[in-house]
């Protein structure tokens, strides 16, 4: 069993402060196409339900998040990979475990995108 003492050396932790303002814009074309890539990695229930999981703690490797949902280990990968390339989750090798985390910069960004709808 892994300790959260070792969660967090799997976590890719947030190495970047909070940024203090946003300069990308949050209206335009740009804008639009990247809150329209978001809202597409976030259209799936298990996705959702995947940054539900790790909101709740730091990190999760792998087999913990495929423990929690009722889904095939390789349907819970290619989830994660959605979430990953739209860089809603980091993630981070440990040996042959992989631990995920959200990455709290871009779900900050598509809060912005959304607010102005």
């Amino acid at each position: 069993m892994i300790t959260e003492s070792k969660l967090d050396s799997i976590c890719c932790a947030d190495q970047t402060p909070a940024p203090q303002s946003e300069t990308r814009p949050i209206e335009g074309p740009g804008a639009d196409e990247e809150l329209a890539a978001l809202a597409k990695a976030i259209g799936h229930p298990a996705r959702v339900r995947i940054l539900r999981l790790l909101a709740q703690r730091e990190a999760k490797v792998c087999s913990q998040i495929v423990g929690e949902l009722p889904l095939a280990q390789s349907t819970v990968s290619e989830h994660l990979r959605i979430l990953r390339e739209v860089g809603l989750i980091r993630s981070r090798e440990d040996g042959p475990r992989v631990g995920y985390c959200i990455n709290n910069e871009i779900l900050r960004r598509l809060k912005a995108l959304v607010a102005i709808i």
